[in-house]
């Protein structure tokens, strides 16, 4: 990989930059001096079409590509559309990357997510689990989609030396996060849920779960620094899962009862 002098002169395309994580990204490579960086938005360039992908791998030419793009929703958003969960981020990763290696891309830097693990993983996720069972199933359709971006690194490596990674971040917090009941995680649910408790003078709030799942909540400035890193200065071997967190076994759960005193 190319020193920090010398990335800072890439181009450098960044799906999702104007999301959650993305927007944090961009402001990183900002920060470190990149001034070629591309965000390209779902109005101008549909990443489930091949001829639109082509077409902005072909108008922006790209050196490196952090794919950050995709659909997603908290427990209730993940029930209601496991069909297009599944469809849209398949499609995106597969485009993506196919274009990419046709394009000469340098460096791809494919995002994976935390829902990718099997539903009975042991507490710090490791890697090496990463096959070992199936997903919980109300996020199997996204997490199994989202897994193929690193079946689809590994394989074009091995025939085209591609050089692409697959990232794991788990759950993030922070500025920006979606607030909205249908699509947002489980932090901005919570103080959603809270706040809305306080404002109409309730006593408890629903949590869903048992109570017994562990969960990692790096913030997400601090991801996104690990993003830029990883494309300025770090070079894991090719097509390999790196799991990305801040907080290695942090443990936040609560009993179970499924409403609780404010």
């Amino acid at each position: 990989m190319p020193e920090i002098g010398e990335f800072v002169h890439k181009r450098i395309a960044v799906t999702g930059g104007a999301g959650f994580l993305g927007s944090h990204v961009v402001e990183e490579f900002e920060r470190l001096g990149c001034r070629q960086i591309f965000v390209p938005l779902s109005r101008d360039y549909d990443l489930r079409r091949a001829d639109a992908v082509a077409r902005l791998y072909r108008e922006h030419r790209p050196e490196i590509v952090i794919h950050l793009a995709a659909v997603v929703g908290g427990i209730g958003a993940n029930r209601e559309n496991p069909g297009r969960f599944f469809y849209d981020n398949l499609m995106m990763g597969t485009e993506m990357l196919e274009q990419a290696r046709l394009s000469g891309v340098e460096k791809f830097v494919a995002i994976g997510t935390v829902c990718a693990y099997p539903k009975f993983t042991s507490v710090p996720f490791r890697e090496e689990d990463l096959w070992n069972g199936y997903p919980e199933e109300t996020n199997a359709p996204y997490g199994l989609a989202k897994k193929m971006l690193l079946v689809q690194t590994q394989a074009y490596h091995e025939q085209y030396g591609f050089n692409g990674i697959y990232l794991l971040p788990v759950n993030l917090y922070g500025p920006r996060d979606s607030f909205d009941p249908t699509k947002s995680h489980v932090i901005p649910a919570l103080i959603k849920k809270c706040v809305d408790a306080v404002e109409f003078g309730e006593s408890k709030i629903e949590v869903w779960g048992s109570g017994a799942a562990s969960r990692e909540f790096p913030y997400v400035a601090d991801c996104a620094r690990d993003r830029a890193g990883d494309c300025a200065l770090q070079s894991p071997r090719a097509g390999e899962p790196r799991r990305r967190a801040r907080n290695q076994n942090p443990r936040l759960g609560y009993d179970d009862r499924p409403a609780h005193r404010l």
